[in-house]
């Protein structure tokens, strides 16, 4: 059996999510297809389990297959066969105990805001309407820093075997032009948490909802109401021990 670490970016718009689903075309499934006409049945499993319309810079699979490949003709053989939207960067070989979820040490995601209409990225973008304090933002943002239990902003049918306390930290808010980039990382994420913290900040940036701690808050408000929407959200890095840090932050659609 040979094992090998895989590096994906993908446009999250046309998939039911990453995980492979009964009678829905994911990103998995996909993946999975054009490896076994390649190297025959394998083993597939991915760090993060994006949601349907979520994207990846950087997504990390581990594969296992029964022979070696030549990694210089394997991998354009297995782009040639996938959709314009889903692009395996890079292949490396790694030991056969390897696993991309389990062996991570730190995810991060970045939510694109945009702060004005535009023709154009609305696939990658949340358009916010009304004007956004950028600084309050920020500040809350970081004060979500540490172990803390983040339980409100998860959803309970599909989290209730994990404790709800997660580890965030290399949190920030960037303006860049007419984009508001949120960059969040921790040592995993609950069902849509990224997303109703995002909610939950720019709500409070629009000052539509009072000011105050984002975990006090999120108690006291109806949070699945406030989620922000799939378009803006990308699995931007998955670090391993190892690895270096994160890229500095940047739009992936600039305005």
């Amino acid at each position: 059996m040979q094992a090998y670490r895989l590096t994906i970016e993908y446009d999250g718009a046309r998939y039911s999510g990453w995980q492979e689903q009964k009678n829905a075309r994911t990103v998995q499934g996909i993946l999975r297809k054009a490896i076994t006409e390649v190297a025959g049945e394998c083993d597939l499993g991915g760090a993060g389990r994006t949601d349907a319309g979520v994207h990846a810079l950087a997504q990390v699979a581990h594969l296992r297959i029964h022979r070696a490949v030549d990694l210089t003709t394997f991998l354009p053989r297995i782009n040639g066969m996938l959709p314009q939207d889903i692009h395996v960067r890079r292949i490396d070989k790694v030991p056969h105990r390897f696993h991309a979820r389990h062996d991570a040490v730190a995810r991060f995601y970045l939510y694109q805001v945009a702060l004005r209409r535009t023709a154009f990225h609305k696939r990658y973008v949340w358009w916010v309407r009304d004007p956004i304090d950028v600084d309050l933002v920020r500040r809350r943002l970081e004060e979500l820093h540490g172990l803390r239990d983040f339980g409100a902003f998860a959803d309970k049918r599909r989290d209730e075997e994990d404790s709800g306390r997660v580890l965030l930290h290399d949190c920030c808010a960037v303006r860049e032009g007419d984009m508001l980039l949120l960059r969040l990382g921790g040592s995993h994420f609950l069902w849509r948490m990224v997303r109703r913290i995002v909610g939950v900040l720019v709500t409070v940036g629009t000052g539509r909802l009072a000011d105050g701690p984002l975990v006090e808050l999120a108690r006291r408000v109806d949070v699945p109401s406030l989620t922000a929407p799939a378009s803006g959200l990308f699995l931007e890095y998955v670090r391993y021990q190892g690895d270096p840090p994160p890229p500095p932050v940047r739009a992936v659609t600039p305005l």
